[in-house]
């Protein structure tokens, strides 16, 4: 693939915008992770107390998402991400007024986090659905790696400079940025007009919800990977946002933390250029034997944590994740129709984070049970060993690109 057409998908002026919307909110985004987490632990220096305002937006994520799925195949997506873009620069700009004041308290940011999460479960099968209706088939994949630049480009910086602003300024100034790159990205979706699907006859809620549900159970390689990213999700939001910086407290720091997640960032990043040239034929073989690298961080904070090694396995556990997210959404958009692809996303979303509140809220008790340590490093090895059991599924291993059946 020639690096003109790896950026062809720019050329279309609805992917142009809606690539300019994802940018601009991504830098923010990011910051607010790290910012939010140690807001959390300034008020309580507990990684219970993180897991809780964590649950508190994953929760209401899960319940709604299947919902999410239905209006986002019901109106247009672009609208439904514009609503939802204010509603979440509403509740982080609370958020930020609270921590910058010094008024916050921990009930509050469960609220907020929870009001925050029910936006998010509304946009995400949206967002995720969006890019086959800006552009051609063949041009999914770059559409795709130019989205994942965009995502992982920004992220190299996000938490390195997060972490700067939690030590200096404090973490509500980045909670702030995060604000005002969703209110951002809202203006920067107007001019995105997506051609108009075929009107489907009406139906209730709950029998388009079985439609979805009867797609995605019959369709193996759907429910297989999903069920096991139910598991996957839960021990990474266990290790890596509740474990992760109680433990970089008291070993590489705050601004080390920072350093860690931007490594993996930086993974994502040179993997995604990879992928701008690199066609992808297996998707779901190579995503999730890739995937399995993400382990090499928990296991190696857990047993030990060396800011130069965690760098470094930070990196690999990046461009294992971006390998997987490359392959997953072109097995979604190449193989699942238009008009189902926001609910299947839904269901993709129900199953993949329905466990991450047990992750949240299990995990640092089981810190302190059983030790940071021993945690993180069975939470490595049941990572690994899950993504290799997926891989015995021949419909995962075996799925092809679409493209490459239709030109045999």
């Amino acid at each position: 693939m020639t690096w003109a057409a790896s950026i062809a998908p720019l050329r279309e002026r609805g992917f142009a915008w809606y690539f300019a919307s994802r940018f601009v909110n991504t830098f923010g985004g990011m910051m607010a992770n790290i910012a939010l987490a140690f807001a959390v632990l300034d008020i309580e220096d507990s990684a219970a107390a993180l897991g809780q305002v964590l649950a508190a937006h994953t929760a209401p994520m899960v319940l709604l998402l299947l919902w999410g799925g239905v209006i986002s195949d019901r109106f247009s997506r672009a609208v439904v991400l514009q609503v939802s873009n204010v509603a979440s620069a509403l509740t982080q700009g609370t958020i930020a007024a609270l921590v910058i004041t010094g008024t916050a308290e921990l009930w509050m940011l469960v609220a907020l986090s929870a009001v925050h999460g029910a936006v998010s479960a509304i946009s995400f099968p949206a967002m995720a659905s969006m890019v086959p209706q800006l552009v051609p088939r063949d041009q999914l994949q770059p559409a795709n790696a130019l989205l994942s630049l965009t995502r992982n480009g920004l992220t190299v910086l996000g938490p390195t400079i997060g972490a700067i602003l939690v030590v200096t300024v404090g973490p509500g100034w980045a909670l702030a940025v995060d604000a005002a790159t969703w209110l951002l990205a809202a203006l920067l979706l107007l001019p995105v007009h997506i051609p108009p699907r075929e009107r489907m006859e009406s139906t209730s809620t709950l029998t388009e919800l079985r439609e979805g549900w009867s797609f995605f159970w019959s369709t193996t390689w759907l429910w297989v990977v999903v069920v096991a990213f139910g598991a996957l999700n839960m021990i990474h939001t266990g290790t890596m946002q509740t474990l992760g910086p109680a433990v970089a407290e008291d070993t590489v720091g705050r601004q080390g933390w920072g350093y860690v997640l931007s490594a993996e960032a930086l993974g994502l990043l040179a993997m995604a250029v990879v992928l701008l040239r690199v066609p992808l034929q297996r998707p779901l073989l190579w995503g999730m034997a890739a995937i399995s690298l993400a382990a090499l961080p928990m296991v190696l904070l857990g047993a030990e944590p060396v800011l130069v090694a965690l760098v470094v396995a930070a990196f690999l556990g990046g461009a294992g994740i971006e390998v997987f997210s490359m392959g997953w959404n072109l097995a979604m958009q190449e193989h699942v129709d238009d008009r189902m692809l926001s609910r299947a996303y839904s269901y993709d979303a129900l199953g993949s984070f329905v466990a991450m509140p047990i992750g949240q809220l299990l995990w640092g008790p089981l810190g302190v049970w059983f030790g940071y340590g021993p945690v993180l490093v069975a939470s490595g090895v049941a990572y690994a060993a899950i993504c290799g059991l997926v891989l015995l599924s021949r419909s995962v291993r075996e799925l092809p690109r679409k493209q490459a059946l239709e030109t045999v």
